[in-house]
């Protein structure tokens, strides 16, 4: 379909997979692709050949490290796919993807259930109010119960699904009522998938009438929530109800509204891996999920004014578009945009209204995982693959710059962990410095500083796995040998109590022109509720009492002391600084007066106020057989882990905590033995609280 077309706009679908570590994302991507025609051989994640999973770290894991994106056509419909990493440590490539998306499938193990990262990528999600679909997979699995699944979706996502199939079965073949196929709740038709031409036919059948009962209470299920969600269909069934018709077109159509608004969720199932049920599943995603049209104008800001603005999803709009994601690779940087408005084209020159830069856009292109097409177009409500942006990074908007407009960046969590790196040459230090920069460029959760005393260079990530892979790319795609100390956390600190009226001063006299600055502040602890760290200045100075133009140079000295930190040496955070008196000379005051003079002031109230330490909790989730669940509990009481409740999930028992990242490092090798290999956790970071006394004195040499 021509992209000039406003009907190809309906036919687009930008969507991601999203789910917990091993719940089925890449094996569901590369049915997809097998399905949609774009690959004539499906991959094995155990064998290391996906499509997606293209990197030679993700092969020998069988994990998702990278969001990948993929183009491919099912039916009528365009679909972009973005396959997304389960794995906590990676949490921002799922961030990105879901702030540039649509619709997403969420997909859960019919085994496992919800699990810990599944609530993550749903808090995403409704974050960023994506409407999406859940897919129940792994149904052919020992323990794969659909009902109980359904049921977690509902409570502990606190969502509202809308069962559209049921399985046939569940569990392995030649097991007693094993997973034969689905029953599909709006037809009234079972579907059975042949398996000798991988899935790729299937035959539709009455429900056998043992099943029929219970498909048939589904159904009223499905049909009763639609009323809730939807008064158009309220009437419809209501009049159903007395006699009247209801056709399949009605439910889908009131399925569609439900899904949009974001308020419910269409469950399907299957089993990816046995080729059930995928076709129906992109059948979802063209029918119920959103395309660019159906979301809102999306909504921006003047870079200068600061006056809202808002761009509609056409290509007659003037061109925006939010940079989401930059890899690296022999060819240079792609950069990643998602086109929001307008139309850009291969060789066009662009405007950074963040960083006030012009770029050129040289070549574009659609991407299939690691292979690229070059187009010379792309349209509003596309993601394309740029080439040539030299400043751009993540989180950037790009637009027209006689039209300017700045989307809203891409929050990404803080970093919890970090570890020194050196070359091991000479030679290599200038590559290092390269090589550092490239790979910030690209993720940006990652971080590295080089300490100017002792001239070493900190790296900082998400977790130990986030850096181990970061420190795998260094040594096999940037060819540098280096050497990494151990993984240390990544405090903060902040103070114990207010304190008023401390002042800095800066008076140097050394012949001619000195430097004379009095800076005086308040200093109190002040916490965000949403949990972000802080750092807000006010200023209540008096009129006349430092000039307006020496205010910039006060706020950067007091920013940069509290970036350097304080007893520890890291850094100082939620800290409300209230500038309350100061002091200049007509001659000596300058910018660097009042910098030392601001930086003074913070470190003597800090040192008033007294430290206190702030260390990572991480939000942990052990999930184990009973038999082990003794050791584990005991084990972690040694962590100093705070064990929030325990519960069954299943056959299993899981147990919910919040443990300090210091007493976490390698706890997948405890947690291994303790179990004998059974038990699985996951951890992500949740907050930043206070540590106790003796650890603040240790770090502080006493």
């Amino acid at each position: 379909m021509d992209s000039s077309d406003p009907a190809y706009l309906q036919s687009i679908r930008n969507i991601g997979i999203i789910a917990h570590i091993d719940a089925g994302k890449t094996t569901t991507t590369e049915r997809i692709l097998y399905y949609t025609g774009e690959i004539h051989r499906m991959g094995d994640v155990d064998k290391g050949s996906t499509t997606t999973d293209y990197l030679e770290e993700e092969r020998e894991r069988g994990i998702t490290i990278v969001a990948a994106a993929i183009t491919c056509q099912w039916k009528d419909v365009t679909i972009n796919i973005i396959d997304t990493p389960g794995h906590v440590d990676f949490t921002a490539e799922v961030e990105r993807s879901l702030r540039v998306l649509d619709g997403a499938v969420v997909i859960f193990s019919a085994v496992e259930g919800v699990e810990a990262q599944s609530e993550t990528v749903w808090r995403q999600a409704t974050k960023y109010h994506v409407p999406r679909l859940c897919f129940i997979n792994k149904m052919d699995r020992i323990g794969a119960e659909y009902e109980r699944v359904f049921a977690e979706i509902q409570e502990r996502l606190e969502s509202h699904p809308i069962p559209v199939q049921i399985p046939i079965g569940a569990g392995p073949e030649g097991t007693m009522g094993e997973f034969k196929g689905l029953i599909d709740l709006i037809a009234m038709k079972a579907l059975f998938f042949k398996t000798e031409d991988l899935g790729s036919t299937f035959t539709i059948d009455e429900i056998p009438d043992d099943l029929l009962p219970d498909a048939e209470l589904w159904r009223e299920r499905m049909l009763n929530a639609l009323s809730e969600f939807d008064e158009t269909f309220t009437d419809v069934y209501m009049a159903h109800l007395e006699g009247g018709e209801l056709a399949e077109s009605d439910i889908v159509a009131a399925l569609r509204r439900a899904t949009l608004t974001g308020r419910a969720q269409p469950v399907l199932c299957g089993s990816s891996f046995k080729y059930v049920g995928v076709q129906r599943l992109l059948d979802a995603v063209a029918a119920y999920l959103p395309s660019p049209l159906d979301k809102p104008p999306v909504v921006g800001h003047h870079p200068k004014k600061g006056t809202e603005i808002t761009r509609k999803p056409s290509p007659d709009e003037p061109f925006c578009g939010l940079v989401f994601k930059i890899t690296n690779d022999q060819h240079g940087d792609l950069s990643f945009v998602r086109v929001y408005s307008g139309e850009l084209k291969a060789g066009s020159r662009v405007y950074n209204p963040g960083r006030d830069k012009k770029e050129i856009c040289s070549r574009l292109y659609h991407i299939r995982a690691d292979e690229r097409e070059k187009i010379e177009e792309v349209r509003a409500g596309d993601i394309v693959g740029v080439v040539g942006l030299k400043d751009s990074v993540t989180g950037d908007t790009l637009c027209d710059a006689s039209h300017a407009i700045l989307l809203e960046k891409i929050e990404f969590p803080e970093t919890v962990i970090s570890m020194s790196i050196e070359p091991v040459s000479s030679a290599d230090k200038g590559k290092l410095a390269d090589t550092l920069a490239s790979l910030a460029r690209e993720d940006p959760t990652f971080f590295y500083k080089v300490n100017e005393e002792t001239g070493q260079t900190l790296i900082s990530g998400m977790g130990e796995l986030h850096l181990e892979i970061l420190k795998n790319r260094m040594i096999r795609d940037f060819k540098l040998k280096v050497h990494v100390g151990r993984p240390r956390v990544s405090y903060r600190e902040t103070i114990k109590k207010a304190v008023k009226r401390v002042e800095g001063t800066c008076i140097r006299q050394t012949g001619g022109t000195g430097l004379y600055a009095k800076v005086t502040i308040d200093l109190e602890p002040e916490v965000q509720p949403k949990g972000g760290p802080v750092l807000s200045i006010v200023n209540k100075l008096k009129g006349g009492v430092i000039p307006s133009e020496y205010i910039p140079a006060i706020e950067a000295g007091l920013r940069e002391e509290a970036k350097s930190g304080g007893r520890t040496g890291f850094p100082l955070v939620d800290l409300k600084i209230t500038l309350t008196d100061g002091d200049y000379h007509d001659v000596d005051s300058n910018e660097l007066a009042f910098r030392f003079a601001a930086s003074e002031a913070l470190r003597k109230a800090v040192q008033e106020a007294g430290a206190v330490l702030l260390e990572p909790i991480m939000k942990l989730e052990v999930v184990t057989p009973e038999e082990y669940l003794g050791n584990i509990t005991g084990d972690l009481s040694s962590r100093r882990t705070l064990i929030d409740k325990t519960y069954t999930r299943g056959k299993l028992m899981v147990i919910e905590s919040r443990a300090p990242l210091e007493k976490m490092f390698g706890y997948s090798t405890a947690v291994r033995s303790l179990s004998q290999g059974r038990a699985s956790y996951s951890m992500e970071p949740l907050e930043y609280a206070a540590a106790p006394d003796s650890m603040l004195e240790s770090l502080a040499g006493g």
